[in-house]
C-alpha cells in the first residue's frame, strides 16, 4: 500500500478520488461509475487464449496470469473499476478441502460437510495459505494506478451450501435440512466460514484492495426471516472484521429482493441489486444511508444496441435519485456476451450521466 493515504487514512490517494469509490461513499461523482461481475472472464477472447489448457483453480493461483486476466477488461472496456480474478472457493481450497472446479458444473467437493466432526477440516486460513493473492494484488496495484481494484469473496451461506451439498443445487436440500434440523451445527458452520471469508479478504485489503465485495449467490433462496436468523449474524461477522480498514464494503446476492433491507443491515456500505427490482424501489426497502449497485439484466446485452439503451436510461432514470449508484449488470456477464456491447455500455452510461 502506498505511504500516502486518503483523508480517511486507509486508501491510497490515486484511487481515493475515483468516481467508483466517490459512488460507494455516497459523493458527488463526474459519471455514474460501471464495472461488471465476471468482467475478467469467458467473454473475452484474450482470456480464453491465456487460460487456454489451464485449469480454474490453477489459474487463480498464477499471479502474473491474475494479473494479466484481471486488465484485460480494464484495457477493453475502460470500466471505472477492476474486480480481482478469482473463486470464491479459492480460500476452501486454501486450507486443504478437496475440491475442483469441474467445466459445465461448477465447484464440486470430494467429501460433504455435513457433521460436527467434519467442522475440524476448516482451519483457519492464513496469509500463508494465498501468498499468490498477494502477490498478484501487489502487481496489479502498480499496474492499474488510479483505477480501484476490488477484492471479493464468497459469503458464509453460499460456501456452507457448496460444503454441504457436495456442489451446485437447485433446491439446496441438504443445507436446508441442516440448517433447520440442527441449529447450533450450522451456527458453528457459518461462524468458522465467517472467520475465514475475513482472514480471506483481509489479506486482499492489505495487499491493496480498494474495496470488497462479499458475494452470497445462493441466499435468495431462503426467506427473509431464515436469513436473519440463520445467515446475517455471520455475514455480519465478516463485515465487522474489516470495518475498521475503511473500504467500501459491498453485498451482493442473487434472487435477493425480499431480502435487501436485512443484506444492507448485516453492515454493507453498498448493497447490490439483481434485475428483479428496479432501483428506486430497491433503495426504498434498502433505506438512507447506503449506495446501490446495478442492476441490469446480462440477457438484454443479446438484445439490440437501441434495446441495450433504452433499458440503460431506464435504470439511470430510477437511480437518478440515489445517494450513490454505481452501474453494474444484475449479475455476472455471460459467457457469449459480445465484448463490444459492453464497451458500448460504459461509453453510453459515461456519457449519459456525465456532469
Amino acid at each position: 500500500m502506498s505511504a500516502e493515504q486518503s483523508p480517511a487514512g486507509k486508501q491510497p490517494t490515486a484511487t481515493y478520488d475515483s468516481a467508483f469509490l466517490k459512488a460507494c461513499r455516497r459523493e458527488p461523482v463526474p459519471h455514474t461509475p460501471v464495472w461488471f461481475m465476471r468482467q475478467a472472464g469467458r467473454s473475452l477472447p484474450e482470456y480464453r487464449k491465456v487460460r487456454e489448457g489451464i485449469p480454474m483453480l490453477e489459474s487463480c493461483m498464477r499471479p502474473e496470469l491474475v494479473t494479466e486476466i484481471t486488465l484485460q477488461p480494464v484495457r477493453r472496456h475502460g470500466v471505472d473499476a477492476a474486480i480481482f480474478f478469482s473463486d470464491i472457493v479459492v480460500p476452501l481450497k486454501a486450507i486443504g478441502i478437496d475440491l475442483d472446479i469441474k467445466p459445465g458444473v461448477g465447484p464440486v467437493i470430494e467429501k460433504p460437510i455435513r457433521t460436527r466432526a467434519d467442522l475440524a477440516r476448516l482451519r483457519d486460513l492464513t496469509p500463508e495459505d494465498v501468498s499468490y493473492v498477494a502477490e498478484a494484488f501487489g502487481l496489479l496495484t502498480r499496474e492499474l494506478g488510479a483505477t480501484p481494484l476490488i477484492g471479493f469473496a464468497g459469503a458464509p451461506f453460499t460456501l456452507a451450501s457448496y460444503l454441504v451439498e457436495g456442489g451446485p443445487s437447485r433446491n439446496h436440500e441438504h443445507t436446508k435440512a441442516l440448517m433447520y434440523g440442527d441449529p447450533r451445527l450450522w451456527a458453528d458452520l457459518l461462524d468458522r466460514l465467517a472467520e475465514i471469508t475475513a482472514a480471506f479478504l483481509k489479506v486482499q485489503i492489505e495487499a491493496g484492495a480498494s474495496a470488497v465485495q462479499l458475494f452470497d449467490s445462493w441466499v435468495g433462496a431462503l426467506a427473509p426471516a431464515d436469513y436473519r436468523r440463520f445467515v446475517q449474524p455471520a455475514s455480519r461477522k465478516v463485515f465487522e472484521a474489516v470495518a475498521g480498514y475503511g473500504v467500501p464494503r459491498i453485498h451482493f446476492g442473487v434472487g435477493t429482493g425480499e431480502l435487501l433491507r436485512d443484506m444492507g443491515e448485516a453492515g454493507a456500505d453498498v448493497v447490490g441489486v439483481d434485475w428483479r427490482v428496479p432501483m428506486d424501489e430497491a433503495a426504498r426497502r434498502v433505506g438512507p444511508g447506503k449506495a446501490l449497485q446495478g442492476n441490469l439484466d446480462p440477457a438484454v446485452l443479446f438484445s439490440t444496441p437501441q434495446a441495450v439503451e433504452t433499458r440503460t436510461r431506464e435504470i439511470l432514470d430510477a437511480a437518478a435519485g440515489l445517494e450513490g449508484h454505481v452501474f453494474n449488470l444484475g449479475h455476472g456477464v455471460l459467457p457469449d456476451t459480445d465484448p463490444d456491447a459492453l464497451s458500448r455500455l460504459v461509453e453510453y452510461v459515461h456519457t449519459q450521466t456525465a456532469r
